[in-house]
This record gives structure tokens, C-alpha cells and sequence, in this order.
């Protein structure tokens, strides 16, 4: 019975019976059977993604449109401004038919309060939240409405004016992420109230089909309106970056776009404003974000445009807050692949690393099989036959059914150069078997170890990020550009990949026992933000073998890594 699924209802009720009036509810629900939230009617989940939210360790709802709680003092008793009730749905799994899907815990999570384990009586469950004594009072800004949160994603929705059947509104995305990036946006969510965009700056819309509008409600309501006009009219639409050939200025750092909304009845007033939910956004190869809800935060500040010292608010605001996730298995656009000079052969990237779409002919559960390091140069479809002739010459065993490729756009390799007594040194060799190029890439490299002993990037420009334990490189300028794969010299060679490398040297002054089979690869890869599919295995090391890699190899690798690098724009 631990599959089987089973459909809840439940109300969660709380009531302010202090002399205070309690400002921003919150309260936590304690989750425990892998629950799954469709709709919570009265708040949002302020710590989860939108509807259906994975809620099984817990949620944190706040409240949705009543965010404050009267005092029964100042109400003379009204219970409809002391009270509010949630009415919830949802799936949860494990327990069988009759069996109450009741929650580990409750308690309201506002500051300065303390509550106590709850009561339980049949499917009902009731605490008592007091004002703890002891608490310390925090200095925050007093608002009307929820406080901004932060994430590594925040999107903006600020109305800036309102009028009796539309409205213009300002959307703004602010990546507030080191590693975090969007190249290509696209920006999409779920209007609530049958709203249409009319007109649209800063984005375009991938579909433009007035007819959705002209022969549904809108075009009944709106008669003389020409729909010919406009941007879009799907309920789910679809929004994407200008490219930079169509914008004079571009910062992905904050991106605002305006657009004109059209309402629907009965939301024909002025102050009727509804932000649209399920929101969701993505780039090319950047990392995957889970957004929340929109909240309502207080009216955004705006600086007088003629610099006079003046602010200028929005009607009405509301944020969204997106945070960095990892990649599901076979969900990644990018993938590592490991090698080393005491071993020769190299471990590719995971099989189906960045999924498979055809496996008929291919073993998708199936471990990579192990490659001369000159094959990953060349594209899977080529490597057949050399994974097959270096199987053969190692004695290493080859399934009747072949494993699938990793099918990614870009792949980074890992090589561990050299190990000597005062360090050691790595080279990183960028991949795009994809046709479009990436201007201002990066990639991050985090170690268990070895980050404190990172010394120089010699074709790279080189940092490191201490609050996350991150070695950040980027091209030099001029040169920070990784071109997309072409074709071979001649015809029926195999096309080649664009590719950028370089030769990174560590010390070992703040590390002891260094062993250079686990301390000299990353535990973490990301290109543009995005976390690649990492090898679950590294290259071993065989008895006997000794470094024989000088220091003027290395400087001569470097050199002549960086003169090939540059002979590519000349």
C-alpha cells in the first residue's frame, strides 16, 4: 500500500485571541506522508514551489489574501477579522483506505511565539502558540504586507497603472545567484481570470494568434477591440528574451519588460488585480529553477525618472521567488568526463547524462564503456569503433547491446596532469558538440580539498568564490567565446566540436595525505550556471606508476594550449 495514492481534504484554522495584532501570519505544517499539495485556498506555500507542491517534509503557508489577524479588542469580537481558515487539497501516499492523513506537527512560525508539541484528538489536531518571554524583538522594517524574501531568482510583478479593464504592469528579473545565469530566456506562467496581453515591451511572445481571443469570451465582452493587435492571448503564454541585435542595452542581471493587461468580468474595477501563478523560467545550458507562488509584497519604489530626490511607487506588487536545483538523473545539458596520466583510459560522461530519446538500439541503463583518451575528441556517433578496438586491446568486456551516449550539448573533461611533491596540476578542455556558439561561458569547479590550494589558470581567467567553495573561470577577453561544432576537414570526417582548454596548477600547503585519485578531481562542475552529470567512478591509479611529467612540460602544455586557443581567431 506504500504506492497507492489517496486524495485529502483538510482546513487549517487559526485564530489571534492575544491583545496584539498579529502582523504577516505564518504557520507550519509538519507533512509526513510524502504529501503532495494541489491547492491551499486562503494562503500560498512560501517555501516550496507552486501548485502541485511536493509538501513531504513540511510546507510554510502564509496568508493569501488576509495576511494580518485582528485582535478581538479592537474588533469588538469579529471573528471574520480575528480568524482565517485554509482549505486545502491534495494527494498523499502509504496509508490505506480509512486512515487519517494527519500531519506530525503544526505551530505558528512568527517570530517572538512559542508553541508547544499539539494535541490530537481523531482527526482533528489544536496547539496553543504564547508569546515566548524570552524572545528578543527584531528590528525589521515595518510592512504592510509579506517582506521581500530573497532567492537566487526574484521576478518582479509591479502594477504601475490601473484602470477599469486593464492595466500596465512592469516585470522585472533579478538574478542574485554567483553562478546563477539566464542566456535566452523564456518566462512563462498561468493567468488566473481569463487576462490577455495586449501589448508587450522588453520580450515577444512566442505565439501571436488573435483568433483565441476573437472567438472566445474576450471577443464577446471586448467588441470593439482590435485583436489584431495583439501580443498574446493563451492563457499559458510563453515570453522570450529579445535577441541583442533587437535591444540596445542587455543585462541579464535585471531584465524589466512592460506589458498591457486586459481583465475580464467581474474583475471590471480598477482595484480588481490578480498576479498570474505557476511561474517558470529557463535558459539554454543555465541552471534549473523552481519558482514559488507570487506574494504580495508592499508597493516596489521607484526614483523620479526626471532625478529629482522623489520616489514614485506601483499600484500593487507582488514576488517570485525562483531558487537553483539540481538536475534530475538523465536531466542534465552538460556532462564531465574524467582521465588522468597514470591511467590510459578515460571515463566518459554517464550514459544518457542528458537523456534518450531513441534506445532501441542502445542499452540506456548500460555503464559508459571505457575510451582512449583521443575518442573524446570525436562525436559518439563516431567512437564505435574505437571503444570497441580499446576493449579489445585492454581485455575490458563489451555488452552485446552497446550503452547510449550521453546525448549533451557540452561536455567538460577533467585531465589530472602531473602530481608531484609541492603539487599538482589539471586540464580542463571545454566541449560544444552543439551548432549554437556561447559568448561569456564560464564554469565553476568545486572540490572536497583542494580549493584552498588552487594557484594559477594559465589560458583562463581565474578566481575563486569562498561563500561557496567555487574556482570560477572564464575566457580572457577576446577569447571568451566557445564556438559551435563544424565540420571535418574532409568529407566523411567526423564534424568537429568547438573547444576550449587550459592547464590549472594547485599546491599542496594547506592539505596532507593528499591522494591524487580522489583529491584531484571535482566533486562539482557547472557550465553557466547549469551542474553537470559527473562519473560516478574516477581513474584508478596502478601499482608502480610514477609521475614523469616535469615543470617545463607543464609550462610548455600551458603554452602551447593558449597558442592554439588564439590561433583559432587569427
Amino acid at each position: 500500500m506504500s504506492k497507492q495514492a489517496w486524495a485529502f481534504k483538510a482546513e487549517a484554522s487559526l485564530m489571534n485571541v492575544g491583545d496584539e495584532e498579529l502582523k504577516g501570519w505564518k504557520m507550519f505544517i509538519g507533512f509526513q506522508h510524502r504529501e503532495i499539495l494541489v491547492s491551499a485556498d486562503g494562503a500560498v506555500p512560501i517555501d516550496s514551489e507552486d501548485f502541485p507542491s511536493d509538501v513531504s517534509n513540511g510546507t510554510t503557508l502564509a496568508g493569501n489574501p488576509v495576511t494580518d489577524l485582528k485582535t478581538a479588542i479592537e474588533t469588538a469580537g469579529d471573528y471574520n477579522q480575528m480568524a482565517v481558515g485554509v482549505q486545502m487539497t491534495g494527494t498523499q501516499f502509504g496509508l490505506g483506505a480509512g486512515a487519517t492523513p494527519m500531519p506530525k506537527s503544526i505551530k505558528l512560525v512568527n517570530d517572538g511565539f512559542k508553541c508547544p508539541g499539539p494535541s490530537r484528538k481523531g482527526s482533528r489536531m489544536f496547539v496553543c502558540c504564547r508569546k515566548d518571554p524570552k524572545a528578543k524583538a527584531k528590528l525589521a522594517k515595518k510592512t504592510k504586507f509579506l517582506p521581500r524574501r530573497y532567492g537566487d531568482l526574484t521576478i518582479a510583478y509591479d502594477v504601475l497603472q490601473a484602470f477599469q479593464t486593464n492595466y500596465y504592469a512592469q516585470v522585472t528579473i533579478e538574478n542574485n545567484h554567483p553562478l546563477g545565469r539566464l542566456d535566452h530566456w523564456n518566462l512563462t506562467w498561468e493567468w488566473q481570470k481569463g487576462e490577455f496581453i495586449y501589448s508587450l515591451k522588453g520580450a515577444y511572445a512566442r505565439i501571436k494568434d488573435p483568433s483565441e481571443c476573437l472567438y472566445g469570451p474576450a471577443g464577446k465582452y471586448y467588441r470593439d477591440l482590435d485583436f489584431s493587435q495583439v501580443a498574446n492571448c493563451q492563457k499559458k503564454p510563453i515570453l522570450s528574451d529579445l535577441p541583442s541585435e533587437k535591444q540596445r542595452m542587455r543585462s541579464l542581471e535585471n531584465s524589466p519588460g512592460v506589458l498591457q493587461v486586459f481583465k475580464m468580468p467581474p474583475d471590471d474595477n480598477r482595484t480588481a488585480l490578480t498576479p498570474p501563478m505557476k511561474w517558470n523560467i529557463d535558459g539554454v545550458i543555465n541552471p534549473k529553477y523552481t519558482c514559488g507562488p507570487p506574494i504580495r509584497v508592499d508597493p516596489q519604489e521607484f526614483p523620479d525618472p526626471a532625478g529629482l530626490r522623489a520616489i514614485s511607487t506601483a499600484v500593487a506588487s507582488w514576488q517570485i521567488v525562483c531558487n537553483m536545483t539540481k538536475p534530475k538523473p538523465q536531466q542534465n545539458r552538460c556532462c564531465v568526463s574524467f582521465s588522468a596520466f597514470y591511467n590510459e583510459s578515460a571515463i566518459p560522461c554517464n550514459t544518457c547524462a542528458c537523456g534518450c530519446d531513441e534506445t532501441r538500439n542502445c542499452n540506456s541503463k548500460a555503464s559508459p564503456l571505457l575510451l582512449p583518451p583521443d575518442a573524446l575528441l570525436v562525436p559518439f556517433v563516431n567512437r564505435t569503433l574505437k571503444a570497441r578496438a580499446w576493449a579489445k586491446l585492454k581485455h575490458l568486456h563489451v555488452p552485446s547491446k552497446l550503452p547510449c551516449g550521453d546525448n549533451c550539448p557540452v561536455s567538460i573533461n577533467w585531465h589530472v596532469s602531473s602530481d608531484h611533491k609541492e603539487g599538482w596540476t589539471a586540464r580542463i578542455t571545454l566541449f560544444n558538440w552543439g551548432n549554437n556558439a556561447f559568448d561569456d561561458w564560464f564554469t565553476g569547479i568545486q572540490f572536497k580539498r583542494s580549493f584552498d590550494e588552487f594557484e594559477d589558470v594559465y589560458s583562463f581567467n581565474g578566481t575563486r568564490i569562498p561563500g561557496i567553495k567555487t574556482i570560477f573561470f572564464q575566457g580572457l577577453k577576446g577569447l571568451n567565446y566557445l564556438v559551435g561544432e563544424t565540420n571535418g576537414t574532409r568529407v566523411g570526417d567526423p564534424r568537429v566540436p568547438g573547444k576550449q582548454q587550459s592547464v590549472i596548477s594547485f599546491n599542496k600547503k594547506h592539505i596532507k595525505d593528499f591522494d591524487v585519485t580522489h583529491d584531484a578531481f571535482p566533486t562539482k562542475v557547472f557550465f553557466n550556471g547549469m551542474e553537470c552529470a559527473i562519473p560516478p567512478i574516477r581513474p584508478a591509479k596502478s601499482s608502480g606508476h610514477k609521475s614523469s611529467i616535469s615543470v617545463l612540460a607543464v609550462i610548455c602544455t600551458a603554452f602551447m594550449t593558449f597558442f592554439l586557443m588564439t590561433d583559432r581567431f587569427y
